[in-house]
């Protein structure tokens, strides 16, 4: 069981512009499974500078950092792993007393589902944003060599395939039929003005082999929906968000929970 909250109860917390349920839910029932003296607060922040001091200063154990803070808060903290030198981009800080290291769980976690998708597979992503610096980074890494960026917003899709070594298009067409197909824009996402949208037309989805969609809410985006009833393999949002919250979790903890023990976090944040 949980000890009550006290004075040696240990801190986690996350920055964000639009503070959300997932972490918080996620963590803190993880916290509960393993009768852990932690306890997990989303926050937001209109003085990051103070923010990041507070965590040092306070002894805040650990912090996941979400836009528009992965790149602003880079100068604030004392070192990046290769998980955020990769890419420069933070979304997890630990607190080693007072020391601050910077990782990026993100990549990592795409790293991780990537394992198990050959190399030589053929890409196309659809995307230009933050989370597509990850996601195309992580596919470098991976080795996988011909892929092709897509993205309406030109200096943001060239710059970001010429940092690693993809071609660029405006629009998707039929040219650019691919094994994987990859979405890491709001398309599907809830709330947003696309959300009933497919980010890849139909007929690009029945020669694809797998489907890769980062928009966590809802877990069945329409891509993944059309994906499955084609008889796609697929890898969702929700995959990416919970296997990166289990970094987090763990770098924090140091605790590394049971299968069942994830499964039931999951369900739980997911549903909230």
């Amino acid at each position: 069981m949980k000890p009550p909250i006290g004075k040696d109860t240990r801190l986690c917390m996350s920055l964000s512009a639009r503070p959300g349920n997932f972490g918080s839910r996620f963590q803190n029932h993880l916290y509960e499974a393993l009768g852990l003296d932690y306890v997990y607060k989303s926050f937001t922040t209109t003085d990051l500078p103070a923010a990041i001091g507070g965590i040092r200063a306070l002894g805040v154990r650990g912090c996941a950092i979400s836009m528009p803070f992965k790149e602003a808060c880079i100068p604030l903290i004392d070192t990046l792993m290769p998980s955020a030198a990769a890419i420069d981009s933070v979304n997890t800080i630990v607190n080693d007393d007072g020391l601050l290291r910077g990782y990026n769980t993100d990549y990592a976690a795409v790293v991780q589902l990537l394992a198990t998708v050959d190399p030589a597979t053929r890409f196309v992503l659809r995307g230009s944003g933050g989370m597509a610096k990850a996601v195309v980074a992580a596919l470098r890494d991976s080795g996988f060599a011909s892929g092709v960026i897509v993205a309406r917003n030109e200096s943001a899709g060239r710059a970001l395939a010429e940092a690693y070594g993809y071609a660029w298009h405006a629009d998707f067409d039929d040219s650019l039929a691919a094994d994987m197909l990859v979405n890491v824009t709001p398309l599907g996402m809830v709330g947003a003005v696309e959300s009933e949208s497919l980010a890849f037309p139909l007929a690009a989805i029945d020669r694809a082999q797998l489907v890769f969609d980062v928009v966590a809410r809802p877990p069945e985006t329409p891509l993944i929906v059309a994906a499955r009833a084609a008889g796609k393999r697929v890898i969702t949002g929700a995959d990416v968000i919970v296997l990166q919250a289990l970094e987090q979790f763990v770098l924090y903890t140091h605790r590394q929970p049971g299968d069942d023990q994830v499964r039931a976090a999951a369900a739980f944040a997911l549903a909230g």
